[in-house]
Parts: C-alpha cells; structure tokens; sequence
C-alpha cells in the first residue's frame, strides 16, 4: 500500500472517530488534555485554545508576558465561532454588553487587543498579540440572528492571566 491511500484511511478514520465522540454522550465541557502552553522563541509563548459549544478551553489560564500565539480550533459541534482577546480588569461574566448580549467591545474598562472572525466547525487559526502581565478575557463575541443566541451570554468566555 503506498502512503498516500494510508493517509487517506487514516484520516476517514479519525473523521469517523470525531464524528461518534460527538454524538456520544460525556461531559459538556471535555477537558483541552491535548492542548498545551509551551515557550514559542525568546519571550514569547503558544497556547492552544478549544472552542466548542459554549465554552472558550485554552490549555491554561495563565502565561507570561510577551508575544502570545492563540493556536484556535473550533471544535463545534455546529457552530462558527470567533476567538476575541480583551484586557480588562473585569469579571469575565460581568462585562457590559448590548442589547443583544453581545459584549460591547470598546467599553469602559476594555481594551481590544486581537480577534480571529468566523472560524468554521473543525478549522484552526492563529492570533499572535504582545500581552503585558494582567488579566484578560478570552471569548466568542458571535451573535446568532436566525438562532437569537449570543454565544458570550451562553458561556464563551473565561480569564485568562498574564505574569511577569
């Protein structure tokens, strides 16, 4: 068998894989375990970032200061989904949003460093931003019209620290 019809059964197969690990039941939020926070070169860091239905999962909470590259990759299972880095000082669950529930990102207390728009079911992108040590939020701003789901007001956020 020559390598590429091995790949070929390699990747229907973790396609069919994915496929029952999505429709069986488990846990809401699975646990990130593949994804890591590692050194990315001389004062910067990568740090892998799951985006599911309703949750933002990075590999940690926290990094150090410096380039940060978000590895993000929407894990669905059915919807677009975007990947916004804001700093602030407030409660990821308490910052202000509109009248849809989306986040108003140039609030008072926010600063918008960095987003990645319309991330389809099983893609990955990139996002690399200069973080200096503080607290952050990270999360899908995305709201639905046809569904009327604002994807933050139904859990898309978490904190996220950056240390000296």
């Amino acid at each position: 068998m020559s390598t590429l019809p091995q790949l070929r059964v390699l990747a229907a197969g973790s396609v069919i894989a994915l496929a029952i690990a999505a429709c069986s039941p488990g846990t809401a939020t699975p646990s990130p375990a593949t994804a890591t926070s590692s050194p990315a070169g001389a004062g910067g860091s990568t740090v892998q970032v799951n985006l599911q239905e309703w949750s933002v999962l990075p590999a940690s909470d926290s990094t150090t200061a410096g380039s940060v590259t978000f590895q993000v990759t929407n894990t669905g299972p059915e919807d677009v989904h975007e990947f916004v880095v804001l700093k602030t000082d407030l409660d990821p669950a308490a910052l202000p949003t509109d009248e849809t529930g989306a986040v108003t990102e140039e609030g008072a207390g926010i600063e918008l460093l960095g987003e990645i728009e319309d991330i389809a079911v099983g893609a990955t992108a990139e996002l690399t931003v200069p973080l200096a040590a503080g607290k952050y939020v990270l999360l899908c701003n995305i709201y639905d019209e046809t569904e009327r789901e604002a994807h933050f007001k139904l859990g898309m956020r978490t904190g996220f620290t950056v240390t000296e």
